[in-house]
């Protein structure tokens, strides 16, 4: 069974600073507690959500600058076209998992939330997900989950949105 997080529950986790930073913004939101899920999609089914209705924070490195692009959970990031909308390089990738945990120890690697403390603002917002009203995303950590509109966080972030996914 899936219910809302209270405050005081989540005082001792990541998600609790990922909280605090979206009420210090301004975003209205629910905070969704789950059993422990390490990818985008087993938090889909954690939720009994939709992998469509799922944003998948991708953490983006060039250099010594990282990016955030948000797609949907069932769907895969096409890195040429993200490439082309940053007008960044062939040095554009993937981080690693030691790079996400190095580099933002507010959260914990593989729930990396779309905003909060210590990240980049998301650059890139899938135009799927501003399809739906709204979206659930990592919160920070393995067992909590932000629910949003995606228009909210493109408002927040100023990201662009636009086709980042591969084709199928």
């Amino acid at each position: 069974m899936i219910e809302k997080a209270t405050t005081s529950a989540m005082s001792n986790t990541r998600a609790a600073a990922v909280v605090e930073f979206l009420h210090g913004h301004g975003v209205a939101f629910d905070v969704v507690e789950h059993p422990y899920s390490d990818r985008a999609a087993a938090e889909a089914a954690a939720t009994g959500r939709p992998q469509a209705e799922v944003g998948k924070t991708v953490v983006l490195q060039d250099g010594s600058a990282y990016a955030l692009a948000i797609i949907p959970a069932s769907e895969r990031l096409d890195l040429r076209k993200v490439r082309e909308l940053l007008g960044a390089g062939a040095h554009l990738r993937l981080a690693t998992e030691a790079e996400i945990g190095r580099d933002f120890p507010l959260v914990e690697v593989g729930a990396v939330p779309p905003a909060g403390p210590g990240l980049p603002m998301a650059e890139l917002v899938d135009r799927r997900l501003l399809d739906r009203d709204r979206i659930l995303c990592a919160g920070g950590d393995h067992q909590h989950s932000i629910v949003l509109d995606p228009s909210d966080l493109v408002r927040l972030t100023g990201a662009k949105v636009a086709d980042l996914c591969a084709a199928t």
